[in-house]
């Protein structure tokens, strides 16, 4: 038996703890016993998204939050500014035009941030924009966009709404003190679970705007779910076992510390990104790099594809593809949620030997000595 080493940005491995939470009993979700349980949960959301505000559980995925945040917070028409930097701001921009709203597309090049002056620029010539729409970490291409100084633009005027699915648990984004309206997340990434949570956390005037909005909505009311999930369970069936499951990863990463966990993912994404630069390999985000993973160009003539499938295949060792564009040319490392020092370890020698496997002249050990240097900070 060879073990499997599941190192994509979602999902990710899960921990025993999580894995036996979430193995208990079955028990019905209408109980005082569930319902302290979720209220658990609950209240470790809040410190985890940095409000005082509900932070809501939907059974769905990431993508479920994402479309609720459009369903309760516009009109028909209402005109947003969504930022599209890769896949992710593409799903903000199908969402927009599948409830009819009105969207400026601001097209980023992907392994680039956005630049805060050209977020305002937009502003400035649009003052009607009702919302602007980004993500933290935009996981196709490993970028890091400045949420922090784009809230400061968004301060008394368009709601902020943040896609936060691979950066909730990775990187600081504390929605009271930055002024984002609206936060969102899933469950397979940080949080260690298994796909299927979604989360979704509104500000004082984001709550207000959905008594106004009048986009027709459903199994994702916010409000309802609100009125719900404040009596410790919610407005449909949730997803008990995950729950249970959720409030045992919460309770791991309180005993880390957030900060102790923010300054993991850091080490990490440098060591990895350490190791790829001493293989003589280019970064997809050069500049701005994501804590939550690694994008990484192969030697040309490489098909990162064919590489992919053979450390899947071959050495049990799973990590993600380049989407569209990058189908082909790249590959994606995670150092996101469950996951340690030789967890970058692996990754790194893992690709070694495959890309020596395809013909490259890849020196052993370079790429794995580079990453040892940056993790030692923590044995230090």
């Amino acid at each position: 038996m060879i073990k499997q080493y599941l190192l994509s940005p979602g999902p990710t491995p899960i921990p025993n703890e999580v894995a036996l939470a979430m193995s208990e009993t079955m028990i019905h979700h209408r109980t005082p016993q569930f319902n302290k349980i979720f209220d658990e949960a609950r209240d470790g959301l809040k410190k985890l998204f940095g409000t005082k505000n509900d932070v809501l559980m939907l059974a769905s995925s990431g993508t479920g939050a994402m479309e609720a945040s459009v369903a309760n917070l516009f009109s028909h028409g209402d005109r947003v500014l969504v930022i599209n930097g890769g896949k992710f701001g593409e799903r903000w921009l199908n969402i927009s035009n599948a409830y009819g709203l009105n969207p400026i597309e601001m097209k980023v090049e992907w392994g680039q941030a956005v630049k805060v002056a050209d977020v305002e620029k937009q502003l400035k010539a649009n003052p009607d924009i009702q919302g602007v729409m980004i993500q933290a970490s935009e996981t196709s291409t490993t970028v890091l966009h400045p949420v922090k100084e784009i809230a400061k633009l968004t301060q008394n005027g368009p709601l902020f709404l943040v896609d936060g699915v691979t950066a909730v648990g990775v990187v600081a984004l504390p929605l009271d003190d930055w002024g984002i309206d609206v936060l969102v997340s899933g469950s397979q990434k940080a949080l260690m679970l298994p796909p299927g949570l979604g989360f979704i956390a509104l500000s004082d005037r984001a709550w207000e705007k959905t008594q106004k909005a009048k986009l027709p909505r459903f199994y994702f009311d916010l409000n309802l779910e609100r009125k719900n999930q404040q009596k410790g369970s919610g407005a449909f069936t949730p997803a008990v076992s995950l729950i249970f499951g959720l409030r045992a990863s919460l309770q791991m990463i309180e005993r880390e510390g957030l900060q102790n966990v923010y300054a993991r993912h850091d080490r990490l994404c440098r060591a990895t990104r350490a190791g790829a630069t001493a293989l003589g390999l280019k970064l997809l985000a050069a500049e701005d790099p994501s804590p939550a993973a690694t994008g990484i160009y192969l030697p040309n003539g490489i098909d990162a594809d064919a590489v992919l499938e053979y450390l899947r295949d071959k050495m049990n060792v799973t990590l993600a593809e380049g989407q569209d564009q990058l189908k082909g040319k790249a590959i994606r490392i995670a150092h996101i949620g469950y996951m340690g020092a030789f967890d970058v370890i692996t990754a790194i020698a893992a690709l070694e030997m495959a890309l020596r496997k395809f013909g490259a002249e890849i020196p052993f050990g370079h790429g794995v000595a580079a990453a040892q240097e940056v993790l030692m900070e923590a044995l230090a």
